[in-house]
């Protein structure tokens, strides 16, 4: 049997700065209260969060949208420098501008259609430096990937074509 790893979060609202039982922290109206809320982990920095700004949000602040598809690119990401590294791919650099798509309903239900990954890795020149091993580590981290292996709609993988590292960086 495998391993089970549990996780914690609390989530408090109204976020700190916010007045306890003052007008914006109370729920009297849609239009009354404030989204803005923390993301709370012990011994860590806490987050910052809200709606998306078309819910009433502070637009800087985190959405839960916005953190579901960094999760979904996160998780990607750490599976692919994994892999690379198992394989002997010298990465340098990896960015992804990952977006998602989330359709809601006349009556408000909503949920994510779809999270497309657009990762650009560096990599040092070498052996294994070429488009068809990163493509194929892609492939297998988009497999191995917990979060994208738990939701019910597609999550594409669109990688850039590889970019060598100057030799003298």
């Amino acid at each position: 049997m495998g391993a089970h790893h549990e996780y914690s979060v609390a989530v408090r609202w109204p976020a700190a700065e916010v007045v306890p039982g003052g007008a914006d922290a109370v729920t009297s109206s849609y239009t009354a209260y404030t989204r803005d809320h923390d993301v709370v982990l012990p011994g860590r920095p806490v987050l910052p969060g809200s709606a998306d700004p078309s819910f009433r949000g502070d637009p800087d602040r985190f959405s839960p949208e916005d953190l579901f598809v960094a999760s979904l690119s996160q998780c990607h990401m750490l599976w692919f420098l994994h892999l690379a590294a198992e394989s002997g791919l010298a990465v340098r650099e990896y960015t992804d501008d990952a977006t998602g798509t989330m359709r809601v309903e006349a009556r408000g239900e909503g949920q994510f259609t779809d999270v497309t990954l657009r990762p650009r890795v560096v990599v040092e020149p070498g052996e294994r430096a070429t488009d068809e091993h990163v493509e194929a580590l892609h492939h297998r981290a988009h497999a191995l990937c917990f979060l994208s292996r738990s939701v019910n709609f597609s999550v594409l993988v669109e990688p850039a074509p590889l970019h060598l590292a100057d030799a003298a960086a």
